[in-house]
């Protein structure tokens, strides 16, 4: 599904002190399972999650998404690929803060259908919230609840890539690990890409790519 082609990232690079966040370096992804990408701070990974996922463009290299060069791609295209085909989780849970837990769900749906909101019901509940918390705002709900209703949000169009992003870092052990089984779960035909510095959630991975100071150490 990806191919990553000698992809660089340089920051300041009009300087004498440039910053490489990616080193130059190939990477070759599944179609679908669920893959750890995992490094201490600054290693790269998070970078590399937002270079593959369209987000940012490499300063070098390219990014080949069922053979077609999205690093290429204008601005609309990329906006489009990303809100047919992909679903994205954040370090941080950008909740609207004036919308219900639900509509915070479904504001990513590309239709506000009844099988849309059973959709968002499903993984809302599959996530451990209940249903007289769907409708409370962001500053009613815990850290860990909202980034839970985030999670959700990233799935509800069923995309067939989700990037998440230390999806589990303000979740403790029992819901990061039921996260992480909805995730596996999710990625049996659909890929799900997982960056995270917790070795520990990533018990029940197909892949890992393991991350160093830009470059990646090792594929397993």
């Amino acid at each position: 599904m990806f191919e990553i082609k000698n992809i660089s990232m340089i920051y300041d690079s009009d300087t004498d002190e440039k910053l490489y966040a990616l080193g130059g370096f190939d990477l070759e992804l599944p179609d679908t399972g669920l893959v750890g990408i995992i490094g201490p701070s600054g290693s790269g990974k998070s970078t590399l999650m937002y270079c593959i996922s369209t987000l940012k463009k490499p300063t070098e290299g390219s990014v080949l998404y069922n053979g077609r060069e999205v690093t290429e791609c204008k601005d609309d295209e990329r906006e489009k690929l990303r809100r047919q085909e992909f679903g994205f989780v954040f370090q941080k849970h950008y909740l609207v803060p004036y919308m219900s837990a639900m509509d915070n769900v479904l504001v990513a749906a590309r239709d506000r259908s009844k099988e849309a909101s059973e959709r968002a019901a499903e993984f809302l509940k599959k996530l451990g919230l209940s249903e007289r918390e769907f409708g409370k705002r962001p500053a009613k709900l815990s850290g860990g609840q909202c980034q839970r209703v985030a999670i959700a949000r990233a799935m509800v169009n069923n995309p067939k890539v989700v990037f998440a992003d230390e999806p589990t870092a303000s979740l403790d052990h029992e819901n990061a690990f039921n996260v992480m089984k909805i995730l596996k779960e999710y990625s049996k035909d659909r890929l799900v890409l997982v960056v995270t510095h917790d070795r520990s959630i990533l018990t029940d991975v197909d892949m890992t790519v393991e991350m160093w100071d830009g470059m990646v150490s090792k594929v397993s």
